[in-house]
């Protein structure tokens, strides 16, 4: 339907936590990861925003600024990207992500069609959600969980003694810092492989 290389949809923010839920390709996984990672991106913008995001060069005329993610993305196979709100009534549960290796342009019916995609998609991935509390549904074998984030964040807290939040952002900024996704460095952390102290200059690894 659409003039694109690849897709992926995902869940993003504190409702419903940050994962991809579907992707047609690794790359297009790899991109909503960079964006979770950085908390930066066309679909936290869509999400935020509730309305589309269109960038259909992003490399020789970019729209939107975005200082850490534009590097983190320059050596990828992406020269278009759009992003459309996942929607419930008044909630915003995430964004589908869809890309090209080539610059494209959406035309009106075209970002009028995929934004009514999101919106069907939107009321499926709610569902499911809704249907998966109570169940482990890491379980049975999603590749893209992000649970394994939430179990590090507890380890780092625990270590630093130091608030959830400045748990994750410990773990983000060395996941930044060392260009790595933070879903390998939480497994790091939960292996003790990696371990945080608190020092005398500030946060210290081991």
């Amino acid at each position: 339907m659409f003039p694109v290389t690849g897709a992926a949809i995902a869940t993003l923010g504190s409702f419903l936590g940050s994962e991809t839920i579907s992707a047609s390709d690794a790359l297009a996984a790899r991109l909503d990861e960079v964006q979770f990672d950085l908390g930066e991106g066309p679909c936290w913008d869509a999400m935020s925003f509730a309305r589309p995001v269109l960038e259909p060069d992003i490399r020789s005329e970019p729209r939107r600024a975005w200082p850490a993610f534009s590097p983190a993305i320059a050596d990828m196979e992406v020269a278009s990207l759009f992003a459309f709100p996942l929607t419930v009534g008044t909630l915003r549960i995430g964004a589908i992500d869809l890309y090209c290796s080539k610059p494209v342009v959406l035309d009106e019916q075209q970002t009028h069609e995929a934004s009514a995609m999101a919106h069907a998609v939107s009321r499926q991935v709610l569902r499911r959600a809704l249907d998966d509390l109570g169940g482990d549904y890491d379980a049975v074998g999603n590749a893209f969980s992000r649970r394994l984030i939430h179990q590090a964040t507890g380890m780092v807290l625990a270590q630093l003694r130091i608030t959830a939040d400045d748990a994750r952002l410990v773990i983000q900024g060395h996941a930044f810092v060392t260009g790595r996704p933070m879903m390998e460095v939480a497994q790091d952390i939960l292996d003790r492989e990696l371990t945080f102290t608190q020092g005398t200059e500030g946060i210290e690894t081991a």
